[in-house]
């Protein structure tokens, strides 16, 4: 049998009753959108984060995009934002007509290097979208007191980080928005598409919901401004509920995987070859993705396929290497601390009901692969 970067079935085989019982809730409470558990849902994801909003969304792409409209991002603006992402983040930028301007990555963590934002900062820039990648938090002071010199908004995107604490504060809880995703592989995923956009701020939540929902407020059919249907699905919001309780468990059996991985090859890393994550000052992970670093990354990855262990990268391809974003004007060198991890890094098989005997094989066969170079 193949092992998988990421697998659902031991974790719904876990918690089958639960799910089975979320679905029959739904089925059986006569509405079957924007119902008791979408609300349920929004007012324990915003308790969670000790915020006053949360509005549930299709998926997190929407999420990103509703959040930026929200605070007054639009065409002709400006976003500042990371290439290492997934291409949804730039997706969404789009979609509300502005522009993804980039900066660079930290060499060590692959995070936003804020360092070199306020350079990037123009009298089109509108927003700040620090991406929380792979399960830990930009540094975000830094961002806070670029926002306030220039009256920028900030969006956090979370699909990544979810439970993920940086100097104290949970992710999604010190930018203007916060967007997160709950595709399945996520933390905290559902068994199919779901978002949400926490804030703190009455006027941001209520221009949420009116994207949500075609633009429309209390009266069906009465447009306010233009919108979107962004709805997130009765169903998928009943099977987060449930989720949300079990955040925390999730995150520590991810932390207990990560800490196995580093017992088992801290002894291989080099400078010149095995990278393992490195948390961040002030973060706590929460290792969504477990992303390794070797010069020899593909030759890694085809020797483990043939003993079927199925790696990921994540990501192969920058954004702004990508051809549908090339109007954007990104040279290849022009980014070059993004372009180098893109062709080393790799991810190990993670997620908490990952058995410990595949650990161990995981560990076991990345051991003989390196010791043979």
């Amino acid at each position: 049998m193949t092992t998988h970067v990421w697998d659902y079935l031991p974790e719904y085989e876990k918690e089958r009753a639960d799910l089975l019982d979320a679905v029959e809730t739904v089925f059986s409470s006569g509405q079957l959108v924007l119902g008791k558990s979408v609300r349920g849902f929004e007012e324990d994801f915003a308790a969670y984060h000790g915020v006053r909003h949360c509005t549930g969304v299709d998926n997190g792409t929407n999420a990103v995009k509703l959040a930026l409209q929200a605070l007054g991002v639009g065409p002709g603006d400006e976003v500042i934002t990371v290439s290492n992402t997934a291409a949804p983040t730039v997706v969404a930028i789009e979609g509300t007509g502005a522009r993804a301007v980039f900066v660079d990555v930290h060499e060590a963590d692959y995070l936003m290097d804020t360092a070199q934002v306020e350079a990037a900062v123009t009298p089109r820039t509108k927003a700040l979208l620090p991406v929380h990648l792979y399960g830990q938090c930009v540094d975000m002071a830094p961002l806070e007191a670029i926002a306030a010199r220039h009256g920028l908004a900030i969006v956090e995107d979370c699909a990544q980080a979810h439970g993920a604490r940086h100097h104290g504060r949970l992710s999604g809880t010190m930018g203007d928005a916060a967007a997160f995703s709950f595709y399945p592989t996520k933390v905290l995923g559902a068994y199919g598409d779901g978002g949400a956009v926490v804030t703190d701020d009455d006027a941001t939540d209520a221009a949420l919901r009116r994207l949500r929902y075609y633009g429309m407020e209390k009266t069906y059919y009465v447009v306010q401004s233009p919108g979107h249907n962004s709805r997130l699905d009765e169903v998928q919001a009943e099977i987060l509920r449930r989720k949300l309780t079990r955040l925390d468990t999730y995150v520590e059996g991810r932390r207990a995987i990560a800490r196995r991985y580093e017992e088992g090859l801290g002894d291989l890393v080099a400078p010149d070859g095995l990278r393992l994550p490195v948390t961040s000052p002030g973060n706590e992970h929460v290792y969504y993705v477990y992303v390794v670093r070797h010069p020899r990354r593909d030759e890694i990855i085809e020797r483990l396929k043939r003993q079927d262990i199925a790696l990921n990268i994540s990501y192969p391809w920058p954004v702004h290497t990508m051809t549908g974003f090339a109007h954007l004007g990104y040279a290849t060198g022009s980014l070059p601390v993004t372009e180098a991890a893109a062709t080393e890094i790799f991810s190990l098989p993670m997620y908490p009901s990952l058995p410990v005997d595949v650990q161990d094989r995981v560990i076991s066969a990345l051991r003989d692969v390196i010791g043979e170079f």
